[in-house]
């Protein structure tokens, strides 16, 4: 399950790069990324070097 959530976290954030920010998409893939982010850290994973994001 965490390596699973950690490579969703990093496609989401390819994408997340991708989208112009304004966008409905872009706002419903933030909010994903806020929440795998605060599974990740819940569970002990530093994020410091794998968040490109930084929302």
């Amino acid at each position: 399950m965490l390596i699973q959530k950690i490579e969703e976290f990093s496609r989401l954030q390819d994408y997340m790069l991708a989208a112009e920010k304004e966008t409905n998409v872009y706002k419903l893939m933030l909010t994903r990324y806020r929440d795998l982010k605060a599974i990740l850290t819940g569970i002990g994973v530093n994020l410091e070097d794998i968040d490109r994001v930084k929302a």
